[in-house]
C-alpha cells in the first residue's frame, strides 16, 4: 500500500518561494509517475505538475509553467515541487499523488490513484 506524506507548505508573501516535498513508501517509487495537484477553497482540485517514472518528462499546468518545477530523487523516494514567484492565486492545499500503474511516460497515460493528506500553501498579497 502506497503511503505519501507531503511537507514544506506554509505562509509566504507574493513573489516568494516554497519547496514542497512528498515522501513515498510502500512500493518501488522509481517505477511510477508522480504528480502534484492543488485545491483552493470553494474550487475543484486541479492539476499542477507531473513527472514520469524516470524523471525525463515533466508536465505543467499553464498557470504555473515557468514558475514551478517538479523533480524527483529516486534514491530518496521523494518528490519535490519548487515554487517560485508565488502569487495569491496559488493559495491552496497541495496534494502529492502517485500513478497506479508503473512505467508511464506521457501525462495522458497517468492514472493517479494514491494521494497524500495535503499541505497548505498560503500566499499573501
Amino acid at each position: 500500500q502506497v503511503h505519501l506524506v507531503e511537507s514544506g507548505g506554509g505562509f509566504v508573501q507574493a513573489g516568494g518561494s516554497l519547496r514542497l516535498s512528498c515522501a513515498h513508501s510502500g512500493r518501488a517509487f522509481s517505477s511510477y509517475a508522480m504528480g502534484w495537484f492543488r485545491q483552493a477553497p470553494g474550487k475543484e482540485r486541479e492539476f499542477v505538475a507531473a513527472i514520469s517514472w524516470s524523471g525525463s518528462a515533466t508536465y505543467y499546468a499553464d498557470s504555473v509553467k515557468g514558475r514551478f518545477a517538479i523533480s524527483r530523487d529516486n534514491a530518496k523516494n521523494t518528490l519535490y515541487l519548487q515554487m517560485n514567484a508565488l502569487k495569491p492565486e496559488d493559495t491552496a492545499i497541495y496534494y502529492c499523488a502517485a500513478d497506479s500503474y508503473s512505467g508511464n511516460y506521457f501525462y495522458t497515460q497517468m492514472n493517479f490513484g494514491s494521494w497524500g493528506q495535503g499541505t497548505q500553501v498560503t500566499v499573501s498579497s
